[in-house]
C-alpha cells in the first residue's frame, strides 16, 4: 500500500516539470476534496518553487479548485449517499475503495459536527486531515450549506495562500521547514482558532 501511495506522490510531483502544471494543480485540488488521496500542497509547493513570482496565482488556482471540489463532495453526500435510511452503492464504494474512508470514521465525524459545528469544517479545511471526509459527511448529514461554504472558502484559501506566501518569501528553505513542522504549526493555529471561538461564544454572546 505504502509503495503505491509513494508512486502516486511522485507522479503528482512530476507534473510540476511539464507545461500542464497549472491544469494538473486544478484537477488535483478539485479531486482531493472528494476522493483523491494526495493533498494538492505537494504540487503547489513544487510549482511555486519553480516560479516564485507566480506563487499567489497557483494558490488562487488551488483555492478555487479545492472549494469547487468541496462543493462536489458536499453534493455527493447530500444527493448520492443515502437510499432511504440505508447507504446506497456510492457510500459502499467509498467505504470499500477510498483510503481512510470507513463507516466508523464517517459516523465519528457526525459526532464531531454535533459537538463543534462550523469549527470542525474550518479545522479540516486548514489541516492535513483528509478534507474529503468532511465535505462528503457535511452533505450526508445535511450541515448548513452556507456555513460549509464559508468555512471552506476561509480555510482552504488561508492554507494555500499561506504556503505560497512562505514559498514566495523564503524560497527553497521553506519546503523543509513545512515538512518538519507543519503539524506543530497546525496545532498552534488551531489553539488560537479555538481560543477565539471560545471567546466569541462565552464573552460576546
Amino acid at each position: 500500500m505504502f509503495t503505491s501511495i509513494r508512486k502516486l506522490y511522485d507522479w503528482v510531483l512530476s507534473w510540476a516539470e511539464t507545461p500542464y502544471g497549472s491544469i494538473a494543480l486544478f484537477i488535483l485540488s478539485f479531486s482531493e476534496a472528494s476522493f483523491f488521496p494526495i493533498p494538492p500542497d505537494v504540487l503547489l509547493i513544487a510549482l511555486a518553487l519553480g516560479s516564485r513570482s507566480k506563487s499567489f496565482k497557483f494558490a488562487l488556482i488551488c483555492s478555487i479548485a479545492s472549494i469547487s471540489g468541496g462543493i462536489a463532495g458536499y453534493g455527493i453526500g447530500h444527493f448520492l449517499w443515502w437510499n432511504g435510511d440505508s447507504y446506497n452503492m456510492v457510500a459502499h464504494f467509498f467505504f470499500n475503495n477510498i483510503p481512510g474512508f470507513s463507516e466508523e470514521l464517517f459516523l465519528n465525524i457526525k459526532e464531531q459536527y454535533d459537538i463543534h459545528g462550523f469549527i470542525i469544517i474550518f479545522t479540516a479545511g486548514f489541516t492535513p486531515i483528509p478534507y474529503k471526509l468532511f465535505t462528503i459527511t457535511a452533505g450526508a448529514f445535511k450541515i448548513s450549506f452556507p456555513s460549509f461554504l464559508i468555512a471552506a472558502i476561509i480555510s482552504r484559501s488561508a492554507r494555500f495562500f499561506l504556503v505560497s506566501f512562505l514559498i514566495r518569501k523564503y524560497g527553497e528553505k521553506v519546503k523543509d521547514f513545512i515538512d518538519q513542522y507543519f503539524n506543530l504549526l497546525t496545532v498552534v493555529f488551531i489553539f488560537l482558532l479555538v481560543g477565539g471561538y471560545v471567546l466569541i461564544k462565552y464573552v460576546f454572546i
